[in-house]
């Protein structure tokens, strides 16, 4: 039996049909030749998708993912390596699409893995209508189809981060760099949500309508929320759609079904539906919380993670799109000549606004915003107005409602010679609320909601004219504002980071550093993938940096990291780990162990880095590191011990599993450049017991940046990032390792002691806790241990009570002493830095003695000198 509230709703819907007038006419008309094929029905053309050819190979470098399963078009643009997907179409390739894009270079978002389903298991896939209504259902696709009204209608969908690498450029904000292609249209078919809720009437209190997807990822299902008065609002077109341009949902766009919120932002519109829940309060969940905000400008990276205040306040939740345009013609790097050439060019772009709202005009201006310039404006959107049938199984649900769901096209023929005097072209863009495209950036924590005008440069070059867009997406080089910023201009000084002053004024240019060769003069040798594989053990490693090869054998026992560190690299791609790790000096020492570059198969097998996820697996794995492949552990928690000390805890894959971490040595913790998705990669003593299972605890000293100097980068990315990251781990590696009773092994070799002196200082007490906690925990180890513990402040003082505890509990084999540099009054330890003298007055020379440091450079070399004058020999003395 029909629903008598969507008969009426229907019957509405005719009314309004019937009284419907013309929308405001437009600006002039412009040239049609972009839009795309047309179906004519009653006088009236509509755009029909693009030619479309489904993909039906796995690339290389989906094979070793989760999505492995998932045919895509090599030409999409990865923005955030190899999983998850996250892609967008070449700027010009997406607009000469026209108004409607092909499924295969829409693009996508995706936060984790693409649930796999079966095209027989479509028409059963369910999902379920709970929370505050009367009546919960759970329905198929088959009824939903079966059941209720289809509609089909034309929806442009944006993510918050397009245009973020711009924002990325003047400053590094937590999200990956989307060029100006993360927007994309389509003809969705399937349900209005409203029919759905009236069906299981709402409870007075439900306020908002929570969504939830199938794909499961490190905190929960995605899943994110919108006001039910906006769903219950015909206006706003917010539907169930299991159609994109008459076919079946493809994978990366939600097969079998999608929330389509038109609009707003694309991340509330929850790809492979399974629930809508309606509640009294916004959605609780991670990803609602922590992401698709616009946090104030003030706010920094290292505020927002240690404030959760900023995430939960829901005044910087972002649901309507901006106003937003962008040039698609002239190209990045397109040339005109000046010379035989046209004597106009016509500039060609996109637009759009947000919450219905439409593009009543689009400005162009070649004086930097002195004066502009009207566009022409085409509204392809329209034309289903004027049209009344079916189309892929829906009713075109377009002709009584005014709201604007789509992108519109704009266009401005300009004389080449106003090009050629002129060295940039702004846009702007203005909605039919007066919203307008601002002058300057507001720069975000997630750099969301990008929309300054729109530049794109103009350079002559003998009889040419040379034009730039601001970025290229992801890693891609290129772009004014990169060019700009390597030349020193300060891209937020409100002039696109060019200097304007008196005519003759020149910019001081820094000299960029010049790059340290890795390479070997006159070497020329090729080398297999087969010639690599003969080389992937501790016998004769060899391994890559940056598609050269190198030859680990005669470094294994003097590198400082240990052995380990190249046999674990032995055969592998290890460019990221080294480039991120290593200082010049070790890179220039490279060219003598340079034996060949790989040749083009091998660098294509080499291309993309495995990563091994912690919850990956099907079989539950003991121990969580590898020391050949990186694997992923979200973070649990941040204690904050002190102003500038944490306590970071990572969630292992199960409660039983441990970390995998000998005694004494350490693992390589990797997070990415936010901007140009470079590794920042260091290494850590963790200072859980390794023994702990399911949780792994990493101190970490914070160094903040000053007005002086730069911070740590590591230390604050760590500091700054969300609860539920995943942070990427390799291990274990060290050349040292505690065995128990007194016995070493050092590079290989094994070596027995009877006593420790541990040397520290700061947040080097890390690895010397670990063999401390290990010795004193073994009441039968007679191995005595010294610690000398040097600090600036008492409270800079790490591990003190942890120490002080396995001291007193072991007062014959423990000595515990601490130095500061500006103790309190009353402070009965020792004062001054640790030096030679010190550690003479505290420990009497022997054979059996093994001293142990870890500090800071300065220390470690200062030590070094004057413990060798002292008689003790490089055999007795280990850096961590």
């Amino acid at each position: 039996m029909e629903d008598p509230t969507a008969l009426q709703h229907e019957e509405q819907s005719r009314t309004i049909v019937g009284k419907h007038e013309r929308l405001p006419p437009t600006p002039p008309g412009s040239d049609d030749s972009a839009s795309t094929t047309s179906l004519q029905s009653d006088d009236v053309q509509i755009p029909l998708p693009p030619a479309t050819s489904i993909p039906s190979q796995v690339l290389d470098q989906d094979r070793k993912t989760p999505d492995a399963h998932v045919p895509r078009d090599p030409r999409l643009i990865r923005l955030t390596g190899v999983h998850p997907f996250n892609v967008e179409a070449p700027l010009s390739a997406l607009f000469n699409e026209g108004f409607l894009t092909s499924p295969e270079l829409f693009y996508v978002r995706n936060h984790g893995a693409v649930p796999k389903v079966r095209e027989a298991d479509i028409p059963d896939w369910e999902f379920s209508i709970e929370g505050l209504v009367e009546r919960p259902m759970t329905l198929s696709i088959r009824q939903l189809i079966a059941e209720y009204e289809q509609i089909t209608c034309p929806i442009t969908l944006v993510c918050a981060g397009n245009r973020r690498k711009e924002q990325n450029q003047v400053r590094k904000s937590k999200g990956f760099s989307w060029g100006a292609a993360g927007v994309s249209t389509a003809l969705f078919t399937g349900v209005a949500i409203a029919d759905l809720i009236r069906k299981a009437r709402p409870q007075k209190k439900a306020r908002f309508v929570c969504m939830e997807g199938a794909d499961k990822l490190p905190n929960g299902f995605y899943g994110t929320s919108v006001k039910l008065n906006w769903v219950m609002d015909p206006n706003k077109g917010m539907m169930l759609a299991h159609k994109m341009n008459g076919e079946t949902l493809r994978p990366d766009h939600g097969k079998p079904l999608r929330a389509v919120i038109p609009g707003q932002i694309g991340g509330r519109s929850v790809k492979w539906l399974k629930k809508l829940i309606l509640t009294a309060e916004p959605s609780d969940n991670w990803y609602h919380i922590y992401d698709n905000r616009v946090l104030p400008t003030v706010i920094s990276p290292e505020e927002s993670a240690n404030n959760p205040k900023w995430w939960t306040d829901d005044r910087y939740a972002i649901y309507d799109l901006s106003t937003n345009s962008a040039t698609a013609y002239p190209a990045h790097e397109e040339q005109l000549s000046l010379v035989g050439g046209p004597e106009y060019y016509v500039t060609k772009g996109y637009a759009y606004g947000g919450g219905g709202r439409r593009i009543t005009r689009v400005e162009l201006s070649l004086d930097k915003g002195t004066s502009w310039r009207l566009a022409n404006i085409e509204y392809p959107e329209d034309k289903y107005r004027d049209s009344e049938q079916y189309l892929f199984g829906g009713r075109l649900d377009m002709s009584w409602r005014d709201s604007c769901f789509c992108w519109c096209f704009w266009s401005l023929s300009l004389p080449v010679s106003d090009l050629a005097n002129s060295t940039d072209i702004l846009v702007r863009a203005m909605d039919e609320s007066m919203n307008i495209q601002p002058r300057d950036m507001y720069w975000s924590v997630l750099g969301m909601m990008n929309n300054p005008w729109f530049r794109v440069t103009i350079s002559r070059e003998g009889d040419f004219l040379r034009f730039e867009h601001p970025t290229q997406p992801a890693m891609i080089p290129g772009g004014w504002m990169e060019r700009v910023k390597k030349a020193g201009g300060n891209l937020a000084n409100g002039y696109w980071g060019e200097k304007l002053g008196p005519e003759g004024t020149e910019e001081t240019v820094p000299e960029i550093a010049k790059e340290v060769s890795m390479k070997k003069d006159g070497l020329s040798r090729s080398i297999t993938t087969d010639e690599l594989r003969k080389h992937d053990s501790e016998h004769d490693p060899w391994f890559v940096i940056n598609n050269e090869v190198y030859s680990g054998t005669s470094f294994m026992k003097d590198h400082p990291g240990g052995a380990q560190s190249i046999i674990s690299a032995a055969g592998l791609d290890t460019t990221d780990e080294f480039m991120a790790i290593h200082s010049e000096t070790a890179k220039a020492m490279m060219s003598g162990y340079h034996i060949g570059t790989l040749d083009a198969a091998a660098q294509k097998t080499l291309s993309e880095p495995e990563v091994h996820p912690a919850n990956a697996t099907s079989e539950p794995e003991p121990t969580f590191l590898r020391s050949r492949v990186w694997t992923t552990a979200p973070l649990h928690s941040k204690q904050i011990i002190s102003s500038d000390t944490r306590i970071f805890t990572f969630r292992l894959a199960h409660e039983a599993q441990t970390v995998g971490l000998p005694i004494g040595q350490h693992l390589m913790i990797r997070l990415r450049d936010p901007v140009t998705r470079e590794a920042i990669i260091r290494s850590y003593t963790p200072l859980s017991d390794p023994q702990k299972t399911g949780y792994l605890d990493v101190l970490v000293k914070v160094y903040f940046d000053t007005t002086t100097a730069k911070g740590g980068r590591m230390s604050q990315a760590l500091d700054a990032l969300p609860i539920g990251h995943g942070v990427d781990f390799k291990g274990p590696i060290g050349k040292f390792e505690y065995l128990g009773q007194g016995l070493c092994s050092i590079s290989g070799v094994e070596k027995r002691v009877r006593k420790f002196v541990m040397i520290c200082a700061g947040s080097g007490v890390t690895p010397i806790f670990q063999v401390f906690r290990a010795v004193m925990s073994d009441k039968s180890d007679q191995t005595t241990c010294t610690v000398l513990n040097g600090n600036r402040l008492f409270e800079d003082i790490l591990c003190k009570e942890d120490l002080d505890a396995l001291a007193q509990e072991n007062e014959d084999r423990a000595n515990v002493l601490y130095t500061l540099t500006k103790a309190p009054e009353g402070w009965e330890g020792l004062r001054g830095r640790i030096n030679g003298e010190l550690v003479e007055k505290h420990c009497t020379r022997d054979e059996a003695t093994l001293i142990m440091i870890c500090g800071p450079e300065s220390l470690e070399k200062a030590l070094h000198i004057s413990l060798l004058s002292q008689g003790w020999t490089d055999d007795q003395i280990l850096f961590f």
